[in-house]
């Protein structure tokens, strides 16, 4: 069941478009409730992010994390004659 309201209906009803969303989310699960309210926060913040312009691209960059070069030391061992010729293709190098 879905229900869409036109700004030309909205007006004609007396019901708001803010008490329909009420009636709605009063039906739904609180698991259903919690995602509605992040995508709320969401499409709010997005509004004010764009305005924001550069300044946000610079800092969406600072706040990357990146992989940093010799974590993996020691935790992973490679065998002394990981470098030479494997002995199925020595047929095809002489």
């Amino acid at each position: 069941m879905q229900q869409t309201i036109t700004k030309d209906q909205e007006s004609s009803t007396n019901i708001s478009l803010d008490d329909e969303v009420l009636k709605i989310l009063a039906k739904m699960p609180d698991a259903l409730k919690v995602e509605v309210l992040h995508y709320a926060e969401y499409i709010l913040n997005k509004g004010t992010e764009k305005s924001s312009g550069v300044a946000l691209a610079s800092d969406d960059i600072s706040k990357k994390k990146y992989r940093q070069a010799g974590t993996m030391v020691g935790l992973i061992a490679m065998s002394d004659d990981f470098d030479e010729p494997l002995a199925e293709m020595r047929e095809y190098m002489d």
